[in-house]
C-alpha cells in the first residue's frame, strides 16, 4: 500500500478529459448562481488549481487573459446599465439626463435614472459570466490540447481537430504577445508613445499567428488530415441518419424534461432512446476512420478525482437550488446583503480536490527537468 500511495502521488501530467470534466462543471456551478460569494468562490478555486497544477506549456502561461477578459466583461455589464437606462428599481443613487430617441427605437434609452437594483442585477450577471469564461481559460490552461486531440474519439475526430486548433489560437496569441514584448524590451523599444507601442506588438503578433497557422497546416497535411473516408455511400447515409434522429431525440428529451408542461412520455424515454441512437451512429461512424495511438493516455484514479470533483461541484449547485433558490439567487426587489449558506459553500470547496489530491505536472514552471 505504501509503494501504491507513493506512485499514485509521482509527477505526471494529468488525461486532458478529466481537466475539462472538472472545468465545465465547475462553468455549470457558475451558471446555476448569482450569488456574488459563490462566483468569487468559484473563481478563487480554479486560480488556485490553475496555480498549484499548470504547467510550463505555452497555453498554461495565457490564463491571466482571461482573468483580464472576465474583469472586462463585469466593467462591459455594469457600464451598459449606465447607458442604456438602469432604472430598474426604487434606489435612484444616480439621475443622469436621458437622450431622446425616435419612435422606431421604442423601448430602448440612453442614460437617465440609474438604480442600485440595476447596477447590482448588471454586476451579478456580468460576475456569472466572467466565472464561467475563467473557468473555460483553467481548461485550456491545464488540458494539452495534442494530447486531447489524441484521446478524442474516432466519430469526432475530424470535428475534434477544428475545435481544439480553434481553442488553442487564443493561448497562442497570448504567448505571441509576450515574447514580442520580451524582445522589444530587450531592444530597448518601450520608449515612446502608446500608440506606436500598440502597433510594434501587433503587427509582429499578427505575421507570427500567420505563420504558425500555416506551419499546422503543412505539418496536419503532411500526416495525412482531411483524407477522404473510405466508406460507402450507403454506410454513410445509414450513419448521418442515425446521427441526426439520435441528436434530435436528444434535444426533444432535454427540452420535455425540463418543461413541466410537456407528456412525461417524451421526457426520459426519448432522451434515452436519442442517446442510445446517437452513440450507435457514432460507433459506425468511428468504423471508418483508421487511426493509432502512440502510448494512449490511461484513465487511472487521479483523473477519476478530477473528474469527480467537478461534477461534484455542479450537482452541489444543481440540488441546493432545488432547496433553496433564494441562496444561490439574491433578490433585487429588496436591498440587502446576499446570504450564503454552508451546503453550497462546502460544494464549490470540493473542486479544490485536484489541487492536493492530484501528482503534480512534470514540467512545472521554474522547475529543472531531471
Amino acid at each position: 500500500m505504501r509503494s501504491r500511495s507513493a506512485g499514485y502521488f509521482l509527477p505526471r501530467d494529468l488525461h486532458p478529459g478529466a481537466w475539462w470534466v472538472w472545468t465545465l462543471g465547475l462553468a455549470v456551478a457558475a451558471s446555476r448562481t448569482t450569488n456574488p460569494w459563490l462566483l468569487l468562490t468559484i473563481i478563487a478555486v480554479v486560480c488556485h488549481v490553475v496555480i498549484a497544477r499548470r504547467t510550463e506549456a505555452p497555453w498554461a502561461m495565457a490564463f491571466r487573459v482571461y482573468l483580464v477578459l472576465g474583469a472586462v466583461i463585469i466593467t462591459f455589464r455594469v457600464f451598459f446599465r449606465f447607458v442604456f437606462g438602469g432604472a430598474e428599481g426604487s434606489t435612484i443613487i444616480l439621475d443622469l439626463p436621458e437622450i431622446p430617441l425616435p419612435a422606431w427605437a421604442a423601448g430602448i434609452r440612453l442614460f437617465g435614472a440609474v438604480s442600485a437594483e440595476s447596477l447590482l442585477g448588471g454586476l451579478y450577471d456580468g460576475l456569472r459570466l466572467a466565472a464561467m469564461v475563467i473557468c473555460l481559460g483553467a481548461g485550456n490552461a491545464l488540458a494539452n490540447p495534442k494530447r486531447l486531440l489524441k484521446a478524442m474519439p474516432p466519430a469526432l475526430y475530424e470535428v475534434g481537430t477544428a475545435v481544439i486548433v480553434a481553442l488553442s489560437v487564443f493561448p497562442q496569441l497570448a504567448e505571441s504577445v509576450l515574447r514580442v514584448r520580451q524582445a522589444r524590451r530587450l531592444r530597448g523599444g518601450t520608449r515612446g508613445k502608446r500608440m506606436h507601442g500598440l502597433r510594434t506588438i501587433v503587427i509582429p503578433v499578427l505575421e507570427d499567428a500567420l505563420d504558425r497557422s500555416l506551419a499546422l497546416a503543412a505539418s496536419m497535411d503532411s500526416r495525412g488530415y482531411g483524407r477522404a473516408g473510405t466508406a460507402a455511400p450507403r454506410a454513410r447515409f445509414v450513419t448521418g441518419t442515425l446521427m441526426i434522429v439520435g441528436l434530435g431525440g436528444v434535444c426533444v428529451g432535454v427540452y420535455a424534461t425540463l418543461d413541466g408542461s410537456t407528456p412525461r412520455f417524451l421526457a426520459l424515454p426519448v432522451l434515452l432512446a436519442g442517446l442510445a441512437t446517437a452513440l450507435a451512429g457514432f460507433r459506425l461512424a468511428g468504423r471508418r476512420v483508421h487511426r493509432t495511438r502512440y502510448r494512449p493516455d490511461r484513465w487511472r484514479l487521479a483523473e477519476a478525482v478530477t473528474a469527480g470533483s467537478g461534477i461534484a461541484v455542479a450537482l452541489a449547485l444543481f440540488a441546493t437550488s432545488s432547496v433553496d433558490p433564494t441562496n444561490l439567487n439574491p433578490s433585487l426587489i429588496e436591498l440587502s446583503w446576499p446570504l450564503l449558506s454552508w451546503e453550497p459553500l462546502l460544494g464549490v470547496l470540493a473542486g479544490t480536490l485536484p489541487a492536493f489530491l492530484t501528482p503534480q505536472p512534470e514540467h512545472l514552471p521554474g522547475r529543472v527537468p531531471s
